[in-house]
């Protein structure tokens, strides 16, 4: 397929086919419970990680063979194209390798610095998520929007934490505050689908740190467009290489944005509960 002339629009059916094709091979390897590897003290690798992005990467090579590509498992293939797509062949391993039926595809491509097309499927209930630049969100074909959600103590929000090293990962106290200020929190183990529910109303908005490229590629896109605000914790521009990422409804993003300056800064924070243990 030529790119050089193509619109988002263009890339997007053969993106949803890919996609799919990735899933159902993941299905495939989730029934059969295949065994766990370590690529680190924590971080969780199986065979269907590698297996998916190898089938991504070959569908990706055979349309569009210029093209750059960073996956989480295989790295990044540099051609000097203006084309980058970014891969996550499988988020959410640790559910996925404990048969906790919470998982996606996650793909998105870039032209000259700007995300135009992403696509995240959730093989287990057969949603696909789509976005094009500038032309709305979709979850299998129809039209998504964020909620309408204004008052943050009725929403319910989302956020994730590391595999690895969480006793130095601060989110501990945004979870205790946010959840005391929220209507609750939720921590699915899958970064992009939260975004997805994000953009489909299911959760009214979602954070969390030291994300990378892969994780947030797609699923930031299909927020702005389903018509929600994407920032840093402290609402600045979001950067596909912070360590922070912010996503709401636009309502109570400011909202959000001052219960962060809250925690960081020490201010108005909600005591921890003693425990008290009833004797026998």
């Amino acid at each position: 397929m030529n790119s050089s002339n193509a619109k988002p629009g263009d890339f997007l059916p053969a993106m949803a086919n890919i996609a799919r094709e990735a899933g159902a091979l993941l299905m495939k390897y989730f029934h059969q419970r295949v065994a766990i590897e370590y690529k680190g003290e924590a971080d969780l690798v199986t065979v269907a990680d590698r297996q998916s992005e190898a089938l991504i990467r070959e569908r990706i090579r055979q349309l569009w063979p210029a093209h750059d590509i960073l996956g989480e498992e295989g790295g990044l293939r540099d051609n000097g194209s203006e084309y980058r797509w970014y891969v996550d062949p499988l988020d959410g391993t640790t559910n996925f390798a404990h048969g906790f039926p919470v998982f996606c595809v996650s793909m998105a491509l870039e032209y000259k610095g700007e995300r135009i097309v992403g696509v995240i499927y959730d093989p287990t209930r057969d949603e696909l998520f789509a976005a094009e630049l500038g032309s709305g969100a979709y979850l299998n074909q129809q039209p998504i929007h964020v909620s309408a959600a204004a008052n943050l103590a009725e929403c319910l929000v989302a956020t994730g934490f590391p595999s690895h090293k969480r006793h130095k990962n601060p989110n501990i106290f945004f979870y205790h505050q946010i959840t005391l200020h929220t209507h609750g929190v939720r921590r699915a183990g899958s970064a992009a689908l939260d975004l997805c529910c994000v953009a489909c109303g299911r959760f009214d908005g979602f954070w969390e740190f030291n994300l990378k490229p892969w994780d947030t590629a797609a699923g930031v896109l299909i927020v702005q467009e389903a018509g929600g605000s994407v920032s840093d914790f402290k609402g600045g521009p979001f950067q596909l290489d912070s360590h922070e990422t912010l996503a709401s409804n636009g309502i109570v993003h400011q909202e959000l944005v001052n219960e962060f300056e809250h925690i960081v800064s020490g201010r108005d924070l909600e005591p921890l509960p003693e425990i008290q243990l009833k004797g026998n």
